[in-house]
């Protein structure tokens, strides 16, 4: 899930016209001053960060003048909660607070139905209200085909005990919310709390909505960087994996990073998973040799060799780590040669200089085996293979061991690097890569492997020599499928002049 900040909740809320309190975001003293002087009353300084207490945490502070406004924002800005680095402050109206609610619209994954919460007691996460004071609360799932009408938000509220005009008025802001969560393709909109000013006014003092992943595209107003819920902003190498994954549906492709600033002998792993349970249990596996994880990634629901190899240059690219471990489900369905030539194709280009092992079980695994054997002949470091007969426990034992008697290499060029061609062929792919060959280096060729092991069977031999059977558009639009055994393979089997430019923006 995607989760927005405070700011850019209670504009989604505005454009339903819920009240939310007078401000303005800022992202320096200087225009917090000036929104203070604007709103002419005491205000509240909030940083904008994805962290809970924020007022035991210093990020929510009262200002009585511009000038303390300005101080507020100052003590703020800048300063690093849980990894969070704090650039925006929201300087809001100071509220006189008469009562407060709780309301959330979520998405109940068992009933697979939007589930809304109505509390009259706020202020407190609502699992805390429910615990101490259950009569107050009341919720109901919603058939999103009859929707969400007025009158089921007001009986709602009058299953809490509110009447009148009251009633009234919490059942349109509900339905309104309701509105906001559909609206937004919202995984949860809470408002939290909800408060009734001396006043009179409803108003939306805090909210929290996460965006569902799937439905960011839909969405570019809300300037959301990377569809993941993280707790702080995303890291350059997490933005850059995203870039990667948000326009290639080919399978998942997933990175977060959980360790930086290390250095060569921190005992820190590239992980590399392929599958949820499988990879958790990997990780695990590790984790109790006493590594600690750089990264967590997942590849899975059959992703392209070109996907994994973009994966596992954004893994190398993390920093020194000690050591790379794939593993992930030890029965994939999805032929594990095509993770096994995208991962050749990063460690021979990277290179890899730390040992790897790589758990490739399932369909065609002792194909793929086979590749990153060749590949472990290729490097000077270590490099072991292992099919779904070898546990997670088993292959990460075989990491630590080689880790422990592993002397660094010196760095050294890379076997694979972009080629010079003197009569160059190529196309392009759907994802913005370029197939190449050199036609001066094919013709010497004897095996063309190339065309025996292209998946999807788009080349043909003319005149000795490997070329499309399709047209270069069919091959733009998916006809090539990125499955690199026109370098992997060529390299190995061929006359190694076959490459594939699968760039990473920003990574290079």
């Amino acid at each position: 899930m995607a989760r927005l900040h405070e700011h850019q909740g209670k504009s989604l809320l505005a454009e339903e016209k819920i009240g939310i309190p007078r401000g303005e975001a800022a992202r320096t003293p200087a225009e917090a001053k000036r929104i203070a002087q604007k709103l002419d009353c005491e205000v509240v300084v909030k940083g904008q960060a994805w962290v809970t207490g924020r007022a035991s945490r210093g990020l929510i502070q009262l200002a009585d003048s511009p000038e303390a406004a300005a101080a507020a924002a100052s003590s703020i800005l800048g300063e690093e909660v849980a990894g969070f680095e704090i650039d925006t402050v929201l300087v809001e109206e100071k509220l006189n607070v008469k009562r407060e609610f709780y309301a959330g619209v979520i998405i109940d994954d068992i009933a697979q139905a939007p589930r809304i919460i109505f509390s009259a007691k706020g202020g407190s996460g609502i699992e805390q209200i429910a615990n101490e004071y259950p009569d107050s609360l009341a919720q109901m799932l919603v058939d999103i085909q009859s929707g969400f009408p007025d009158y089921y938000a007001r009986d709602l509220v009058r299953q809490v005990g509110i009447h009148g005009k009251l009633q009234l008025s919490l059942g349109l802001l509900l339905s309104q919310l309701y509105t906001v969560a559909r609206n937004s393709d919202a995984r949860a909109a809470e408002i939290n709390p909800i408060v009734l000013t001396e006043e009179g006014k409803l108003i939306a003092a805090d909210c929290r909505i996460t965006v569902d992943d799937y439905a960011v595209f839909r969405h570019p107003g809300l300037e959301i960087e990377v569809a993941r819920e993280f707790d702080r902003p995303p890291t350059e190498l997490e933005r850059i994996a995203w870039e990667v994954e948000k326009g290639d549906y080919r399978g998942t492709f997933y990175l977060i990073q959980m360790e930086q600033n290390f250095k060569r002998g921190d005992k820190i792993i590239g992980f590399h998973g392929a599958g949820g349970g499988g990879s958790m249990m990997s990780m695990d596996s590790i984790l109790n040799k006493g590594y600690k994880l750089a990264n967590f990634v997942d590849t899975s629901g059959n992703p392209p060799a070109s996907k994994v190899y973009r994966a596992a240059r954004i893994i190398l690219a993390q920093g020194p780590i000690d050591g790379y471990f794939s593993s992930g489900s030890g029965v994939a369905s999805q032929e594990q040669f095509h993770s096994a030539r995208g991962l050749a194709k990063a460690f021979l280009e990277a290179p890899l200089n730390v040992p790897a092992v790589i758990r490739l079980g399932g369909n065609a695994e002792d194909r793929a085996i086979a590749i990153m054997e060749q590949v472990n002949g290729a490097l000077s470091v270590p490099i072991e293979a292992y099919g779904k007969d070898d546990s997670p426990d088993y292959c990460s034992d075989r990491l630590d061991a080689l880790i422990k008697t592993f002397t660094p290499v010196v760095d050294s060029a890379p076997p694979v690097e972009k080629p010079k061609p003197e009569e160059p062929y190529q196309f392009g792919t759907v994802s913005g890569g370029t197939v190449l060959f050199d036609h001066a280096v094919c013709r010497q060729c004897d095996t063309h492997i190339c065309i025996e092991t292209c998946v999807p069977e788009i080349l043909a031999l003319k005149d000795g020599l490997p070329v499309l059977n399709i047209t270069p558009e069919e091959a733009l639009k998916g006809g090539c499928i990125e499955c690199l055994a026109c370098q992997v393979e060529c390299y190995f089997g061929g006359n190694r002049g076959g490459y594939v430019e699968l760039p990473i923006p920003g990574l290079e």
